[in-house]
């Protein structure tokens, strides 16, 4: 007679199959069973038809790889701890040295450190290209560029780019490109389908999405995802992301997978509720501009207007402002420090509001020509009632006036 705990190890009881729910069930795992040696040496797992470690793929994390792929349009998924590890995927996936990476003056900036830094060491150029002006960047791609980010709308700043003019240069030099599109997060527009009507099929190669932010929705999980249409190259970074061991927890997998079906209409509200926020800054004496690309006086605005959807549901959840030159960065603070409903935190996409002061100056190549001189202040709108924010923003303007 075995010992019981021996028994309760190897317990033999299976539940039924056929048991149905609203959410997928939670599958944790590091080993996985084979039924043989036979099985072991045969599975595959590079294209999910079986299992053979917790790190390459579990119910739970394929099933949420093929609702990203639904959601943006894609065919392949790759899930990493973060978004900026979905990033850095790309870059350790399709760069080596002597070759380069050219990256927007107003891209996210945890990933022109890593060019500045890591990349750099390794032997890896790159360039910043000026997003507003796909000539800039047509000029810059040379025979030794392999990769090209692209990013809409910018960080902090909010610029909406000619995403089918920098597209179509990538796509004319035969340049990998890829989109950081967590701003968009398969809502706003598709990525692998800019030209729907002209060119079906037509759009950028790679597309990242911190799954942090509005897919998850609840400020309390880190997660990426690296999203493909071409089958090699889907196969070279899931080489790679294999190779650096990346995976996510089942639990994380589970929270995003919550988040998913409320997610559109989560955005909807983000969308409209900075949207009328905006528009009251404009109204503010102490904002010399206001950053939004519904904004027609928003950079890039008719690029927006040409590529997104123009109703709720199309712009995200950020605006910023640029808070008069006359203000120092002492009442700057004070101002920030003032909000009580919007919070001081880094990310986005959650059900709190967002406020982080910024040093425009130190995150780019040059000032702007086309963004006010002051100090740039970024709102993240969460979901509380655009009036009670709208009154928020109002009490901290007291410390200005």
């Amino acid at each position: 007679m075995q010992d019981p705990i021996t028994r309760l190890i190897h317990h033999p009881y299976v539940a039924p199959s056929g048991f149905e729910a609203p959410q997928p069930g939670v599958f944790k795992a590091s080993t996985v069973f084979f039924p043989s040696v036979a099985a072991m040496r045969s599975r595959e797992w590079k294209d999910k038809s079986a299992y053979t470690y917790g790190l390459h793929g579990t119910p739970t994390t394929y099933a949420l790889e093929e609702r990203l792929c639904t959601l943006e349009g894609g065919l392949q998924c790759l899930l990493a701890p973060s978004g900026l590890a979905a990033v850095a995927l790309v870059a350790l996936s399709l760069l080596k040295a002597g070759e380069e990476v050219l990256i927007p003056d107003n891209a996210y900036g945890p990933n022109k450190t890593l060019v500045e830094g890591e990349l750099k060491d390794w032997g890896i150029t790159h360039q910043y290209y000026d997003p507003m002006n796909p000539q800039d960047l047509e000029a810059r791609i040379s025979q030794h560029t392999r990769l090209v980010w692209v990013e809409a709308a910018g960080s902090v700043t909010l610029e909406f780019p000619d995403l089918v003019a920098l597209v179509r240069a990538c796509k004319r030099k035969s340049v990998v490109v890829a989109l950081d599109n967590t701003w968009g997060a398969g809502l706003a527009f598709k990525p692998f389908d800019l030209l729907p009507d002209a060119e079906p099929g037509w759009g950028v190669d790679i597309s990242a999405h911190a799954l942090t932010k509005y897919p998850s929705g609840g400020g309390d999980v880190l997660m990426g995802s690296v999203i493909t249409r071409d089958a090699a190259l889907h196969l070279r970074l899931k080489l790679t992301h294999m190779r650096l061991g990346l995976g996510v927890g089942a639990n994380d997998a589970e929270a995003v997978l919550r988040g998913l079906p409320s997610m559109a209409l989560r955005y909807a509200a983000h969308d409209a509720a900075a949207r009328a926020l905006a528009r009251w800054c404009q109204s503010q004496p102490e904002f010399a501009q206001v950053l939004h690309p519904a904004l027609d006086s928003s950079p890039g605005h008719a690029h927006w207007q040409a590529l997104c959807k123009n109703d709720a549901g199309g712009a995200a959840g950020l605006f910023s402002v640029v808070l008069d030159s006359r203000f120092n960065q002492t009442q700057v603070d004070a101002f920030c420090d003032a909000l009580r409903l919007f919070r001081l935190g880094y990310s986005w996409g959650g059900p709190i509001s967002l406020v982080v002061p910024y040093a425009l100056e130190s995150m780019r190549t040059a000032w702007p020509a086309h963004i006010a001189k002051g100090t740039i202040v970024r709102f993240s709108v969460g979901l509380e009632a655009v009036e009670d924010l709208q009154a928020d923003l109002a009490q901290a303007l007291q410390s200005l006036r």
